[in-house]
Protein backbone atom coordinates (compact mmCIF):
# COMPACT_ATOMS: atom_id res chain seq x y z
CA UNK A 1 0.00 0.00 0.00
CA UNK A 2 1.29 3.41 -0.86
CA UNK A 3 2.76 5.38 1.97
CA UNK A 4 0.58 8.31 2.92
CA UNK A 5 2.08 11.55 1.76
CA UNK A 6 0.62 13.87 4.28
CA UNK A 7 -1.21 17.05 3.23
CA UNK A 8 0.25 20.57 6.14
CA UNK A 9 2.84 21.54 10.02
CA UNK A 10 1.97 24.41 12.16
CA UNK A 11 3.78 27.56 11.19
CA UNK A 12 3.19 30.85 12.91
CA UNK A 13 4.09 34.14 11.27
CA UNK A 14 3.38 36.70 13.93
CA UNK A 15 4.12 40.42 13.87
CA UNK A 16 6.08 41.73 16.84
CA UNK A 17 5.62 44.91 18.78
CA UNK A 18 7.31 46.70 21.64
CA UNK A 19 5.46 48.84 24.13
CA UNK A 20 8.35 51.15 24.94
CA UNK A 21 10.23 51.24 21.65
CA UNK A 22 12.21 54.41 20.99
CA UNK A 23 11.43 54.09 17.29
CA UNK A 24 7.93 55.40 16.70
CA UNK A 25 5.56 53.89 14.16
CA UNK A 26 4.24 56.43 11.64
CA UNK A 27 0.79 57.51 12.68
CA UNK A 28 -0.62 56.61 9.25
CA UNK A 29 0.69 53.03 9.36
CA UNK A 30 -2.16 50.54 9.18
CA UNK A 31 -1.76 47.17 10.85
CA UNK A 32 -3.53 44.28 9.13
CA UNK A 33 -3.57 40.84 10.73
CA UNK A 34 -4.46 37.75 8.71
CA UNK A 35 -5.28 34.31 10.11
CA UNK A 36 -5.02 31.34 7.74
CA UNK A 37 -6.61 28.06 8.82
CA UNK A 38 -6.21 24.72 7.08
CA UNK A 39 -3.86 21.89 6.26
CA UNK A 40 -0.75 21.54 4.08
CA UNK A 41 -2.35 23.54 1.28
CA UNK A 42 -2.38 26.48 3.68
CA UNK A 43 0.98 25.78 5.27
CA UNK A 44 2.61 25.22 1.89
CA UNK A 45 4.11 21.73 2.02
CA UNK A 46 7.33 21.37 0.00
CA UNK A 47 7.72 25.10 -0.72
CA UNK A 48 9.65 27.74 1.21
CA UNK A 49 8.18 29.22 4.39
CA UNK A 50 7.29 32.46 2.61
CA UNK A 51 6.01 30.81 -0.57
CA UNK A 52 2.66 29.53 0.70
CA UNK A 53 -0.44 31.46 -0.30
CA UNK A 54 -1.01 33.25 3.06
CA UNK A 55 2.55 34.61 3.01
CA UNK A 56 2.27 35.65 -0.62
CA UNK A 57 -1.07 37.27 0.17
CA UNK A 58 0.50 39.15 3.08
CA UNK A 59 3.36 40.39 0.90
CA UNK A 60 1.00 41.39 -1.90
CA UNK A 61 -1.15 43.43 0.48
CA UNK A 62 1.90 45.17 1.90
CA UNK A 63 3.00 46.04 -1.62
CA UNK A 64 -0.31 47.70 -2.45
CA UNK A 65 -0.18 50.56 0.02
CA UNK A 66 2.64 52.52 1.61
CA UNK A 67 2.68 52.33 5.40
CA UNK A 68 0.70 49.12 5.54
CA UNK A 69 2.11 46.40 7.79
CA UNK A 70 0.43 43.03 7.34
CA UNK A 71 1.09 39.90 9.38
CA UNK A 72 -0.06 36.35 8.64
CA UNK A 73 -0.54 33.68 11.26
CA UNK A 74 -0.90 30.16 9.86
CA UNK A 75 -2.50 27.33 11.81
CA UNK A 76 -2.14 24.11 9.83
CA UNK A 77 -0.52 20.71 10.17
CA UNK A 78 0.25 17.69 8.04
CA UNK A 79 -2.76 15.47 7.54
CA UNK A 80 -5.22 17.64 9.39
CA UNK A 81 -8.89 16.89 8.87
CA UNK A 82 -11.73 19.18 9.92
CA UNK A 83 -11.66 17.51 13.33
CA UNK A 84 -7.92 18.07 13.73
CA UNK A 85 -8.21 21.70 12.69
CA UNK A 86 -10.94 22.31 15.24
CA UNK A 87 -8.68 20.93 17.96
CA UNK A 88 -5.67 22.82 16.66
CA UNK A 89 -7.48 26.15 16.82
CA UNK A 90 -8.66 25.44 20.35
CA UNK A 91 -5.17 24.48 21.50
CA UNK A 92 -3.65 27.59 19.91
CA UNK A 93 -5.95 29.85 21.94
CA UNK A 94 -6.49 32.12 18.94
CA UNK A 95 -7.87 35.59 19.74
CA UNK A 96 -10.94 36.99 18.00
CA UNK A 97 -9.27 40.06 16.56
CA UNK A 98 -8.17 39.27 13.00
CA UNK A 99 -8.87 41.58 10.08
CA UNK A 100 -9.10 38.73 7.57
CA UNK A 101 -9.44 34.96 7.98
CA UNK A 102 -9.00 32.29 5.31
CA UNK A 103 -10.16 28.68 5.55
CA UNK A 104 -9.11 25.79 3.31
CA UNK A 105 -9.85 22.31 4.69
CA UNK A 106 -11.24 18.92 3.69
CA UNK A 107 -8.73 17.09 1.53
CA UNK A 108 -7.68 14.78 4.34
CA UNK A 109 -11.29 13.96 5.17
CA UNK A 110 -11.56 12.68 1.61
CA UNK A 111 -8.11 11.06 1.50
CA UNK A 112 -8.70 9.17 4.73
CA UNK A 113 -12.14 7.99 3.55
CA UNK A 114 -13.87 9.56 6.51
CA UNK A 115 -17.68 9.75 6.45
CA UNK A 116 -18.80 12.69 4.35
CA UNK A 117 -21.35 13.44 7.06
CA UNK A 118 -18.45 14.40 9.34
CA UNK A 119 -17.42 17.13 6.91
CA UNK A 120 -21.03 18.25 6.60
CA UNK A 121 -21.07 18.75 10.36
CA UNK A 122 -17.59 20.12 11.01
CA UNK A 123 -17.03 22.39 8.01
CA UNK A 124 -19.89 24.73 9.02
CA UNK A 125 -18.51 24.74 12.57
CA UNK A 126 -15.12 25.82 11.24
CA UNK A 127 -16.68 28.56 9.14
CA UNK A 128 -18.43 29.87 12.24
CA UNK A 129 -15.11 29.72 14.11
CA UNK A 130 -13.45 31.68 11.30
CA UNK A 131 -16.16 34.33 11.60
CA UNK A 132 -15.60 34.50 15.34
CA UNK A 133 -11.86 34.99 14.81
CA UNK A 134 -12.60 37.75 12.29
CA UNK A 135 -14.12 39.90 15.02
CA UNK A 136 -17.49 38.30 14.37
CA UNK A 137 -17.66 39.77 10.87
CA UNK A 138 -18.43 37.19 8.18
CA UNK A 139 -17.55 39.68 5.46
CA UNK A 140 -13.92 39.31 6.56
CA UNK A 141 -13.81 35.55 5.88
CA UNK A 142 -12.63 33.86 2.68
CA UNK A 143 -13.17 30.14 2.13
CA UNK A 144 -10.83 28.62 -0.47
CA UNK A 145 -11.75 25.52 -2.45
CA UNK A 146 -9.83 22.24 -2.08
CA UNK A 147 -7.11 21.61 -4.70
CA UNK A 148 -7.44 18.52 -6.89
CA UNK A 149 -4.43 16.30 -6.26
CA UNK A 150 -5.51 13.89 -9.01
CA UNK A 151 -3.64 16.17 -11.42
CA UNK A 152 -0.22 15.51 -9.92
CA UNK A 153 2.33 12.74 -10.49
CA UNK A 154 1.15 11.24 -7.21
CA UNK A 155 -2.50 11.32 -8.24
CA UNK A 156 -1.72 10.10 -11.75
CA UNK A 157 -4.85 11.65 -13.23
CA UNK A 158 -7.08 9.24 -11.28
CA UNK A 159 -10.69 10.36 -11.88
CA UNK A 160 -11.77 8.71 -8.63
CA UNK A 161 -9.85 11.41 -6.75
CA UNK A 162 -11.57 14.20 -8.65
CA UNK A 163 -14.97 12.58 -8.16
CA UNK A 164 -14.23 12.08 -4.48
CA UNK A 165 -13.41 15.75 -3.96
CA UNK A 166 -16.39 17.11 -5.90
CA UNK A 167 -18.97 16.72 -3.10
CA UNK A 168 -16.63 18.43 -0.63
CA UNK A 169 -16.15 21.49 -2.78
CA UNK A 170 -19.80 21.56 -3.78
CA UNK A 171 -20.94 21.39 -0.17
CA UNK A 172 -18.53 24.15 0.84
CA UNK A 173 -19.59 26.37 -2.06
CA UNK A 174 -23.29 25.82 -1.36
CA UNK A 175 -22.92 26.45 2.36
CA UNK A 176 -20.97 29.64 1.75
CA UNK A 177 -23.59 30.86 -0.73
CA UNK A 178 -26.36 30.21 1.78
CA UNK A 179 -24.49 31.99 4.55
CA UNK A 180 -23.21 34.81 2.31
CA UNK A 181 -19.59 33.85 2.92
CA UNK A 182 -17.04 34.54 0.19
CA UNK A 183 -15.90 31.37 -1.59
CA UNK A 184 -12.89 31.49 -3.94
CA UNK A 185 -12.42 28.59 -6.35
CA UNK A 186 -8.80 27.64 -7.10
CA UNK A 187 -9.40 23.96 -7.88
CA UNK A 188 -9.23 24.48 -11.63
CA UNK A 189 -5.72 25.92 -11.27
CA UNK A 190 -4.50 22.68 -9.73
CA UNK A 191 -6.25 20.64 -12.42
CA UNK A 192 -3.61 21.92 -14.85
CA UNK A 193 -0.86 20.19 -12.86
CA UNK A 194 -0.20 17.38 -15.33
CA UNK A 195 -0.23 19.73 -18.31
CA UNK A 196 1.92 22.30 -16.52
CA UNK A 197 4.34 20.46 -14.20
CA UNK A 198 5.65 23.76 -12.81
CA UNK A 199 2.37 24.03 -10.89
CA UNK A 200 3.37 21.01 -8.79
CA UNK A 201 5.95 21.09 -5.99
CA UNK A 202 9.03 18.88 -5.99
CA UNK A 203 7.26 16.22 -3.90
CA UNK A 204 4.97 15.45 -6.83
CA UNK A 205 1.83 16.11 -4.83
CA UNK A 206 1.42 19.62 -3.46
CA UNK A 207 1.06 22.95 -5.28
CA UNK A 208 4.25 24.78 -6.20
CA UNK A 209 5.17 28.37 -5.40
CA UNK A 210 3.84 29.34 -8.83
CA UNK A 211 0.52 27.62 -8.14
CA UNK A 212 0.20 29.53 -4.87
CA UNK A 213 0.95 32.74 -6.74
CA UNK A 214 -1.97 31.94 -9.01
CA UNK A 215 -4.14 31.28 -5.94
CA UNK A 216 -3.25 34.74 -4.66
CA UNK A 217 -4.09 36.33 -8.01
CA UNK A 218 -7.67 35.25 -7.34
CA UNK A 219 -7.75 35.84 -3.60
CA UNK A 220 -6.00 39.22 -3.53
CA UNK A 221 -8.69 41.37 -5.22
CA UNK A 222 -11.28 39.92 -2.84
CA UNK A 223 -9.04 40.48 0.18
CA UNK A 224 -8.27 44.06 -0.81
CA UNK A 225 -11.98 44.82 -1.19
CA UNK A 226 -12.70 43.34 2.23
CA UNK A 227 -9.90 45.37 3.78
CA UNK A 228 -10.92 48.58 2.05
CA UNK A 229 -7.66 48.86 0.13
CA UNK A 230 -7.17 49.91 -3.51
CA UNK A 231 -6.96 47.10 -6.04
Amino acid sequence: MRKLIALGVTFLLIGCSSENSTVSTPTDTRMINILALGDSYTKGESVCSTCNFPSQLRDSINGRRKNTLTTARIIAQTGWTTYNLKNGINQANVPNDYDLVTLLIGVNNQYQNQPFSLYQTEFPELVQTAIQKAKGDKSKVIVVSIPDYAFTPYGGGNPAITNGLLPYNQFAADYCAQQQITFVNITDITQLGLQQPNLVASDGLHPSTLAYTKFVERILPVALQKLGLPN
